[in-house]
């Protein structure tokens, strides 16, 4: 069965402006893994841009983007956050948090302006920032008597996860990174061993 394991984010952080009627709209996109990455990123920029009149948002999180939140903080419904996440939508991008602070001009730009404009700042923020392709990744502590060695090492070679650490004495113990889409054969197959315990330790 095919399994899915990579999604398109954006490397490192990236800055975007728009202008319109006055009104300056600045555009911030940031990676992240966690909602208290989002926290964090917000947290700093209202310190910073305390005198701003809005700060709307729009995040995507998951291998396919299923979780998700928009902000249009006091602007009209509709108006700011759902704009920003169409964007990363018909980018296909997630574990992305993007940011647009509004210091109003003096001028209202009616509904459709601000749709557009908060649209605007967001594609202009994505097309500044490096978009890449990540893989999900388990980790896995496994665990097995020296006698396994052979059989444990030949599957080893044979599926080709990363080894990040390894102790061979009596007791012997790696610890594996595999592509998702890998995992349950790894898994699988070391599971047939002898003496060998496995212990998932994350994803990412």
């Amino acid at each position: 069965m095919y399994v899915n394991d990579t999604y398109k984010t954006i490397e490192n952080i990236s800055e975007g402006i728009y202008k319109d009627k006055k009104s300056k709209f600045l555009a911030f996109a940031f990676p992240i893994l966690s909602e208290e990455a989002v926290k964090e990123h917000l947290q700093k920029l209202k310190q910073t841009y305390y005198d701003a009149n809005h700060h709307c948002f729009a995040w995507r999180l998951g291998l396919n983007g299923d979780c998700f939140r928009t902000d249009d903080n006091g602007e009209p419904s509709g108006t700011a956050g759902k704009p920003i996440l169409g964007q990363i939508k018909s980018h296909n991008l997630t574990n992305i948090l993007i940011v647009v602070i509004r210091y109003f001009g003096g001028i209202k730009l009616g509904t459709s302006g601000l749709i557009k404009a908060y649209k605007t700042a967001a594609a202009e923020v994505i097309t500044n920032a490096t978009i890449i392709e990540k893989t999900v990744k388990n980790f896995y502590e496994i665990s097995f008597s020296y006698n396994s060695m052979n059989d444990v090492m030949k599957i080893i070679k044979e599926e080709n996860p990363e080894i990040i650490r390894q102790q061979f004495n009596l007791d012997c113990s790696m610890q594996l990174s595999v592509r998702l889409s890998k995992s349950n054969d790894l898994i699988a197959r070391l599971g047939k061993v002898d003496t060998v315990k496995i212990v998932y330790l994350s994803e990412i």
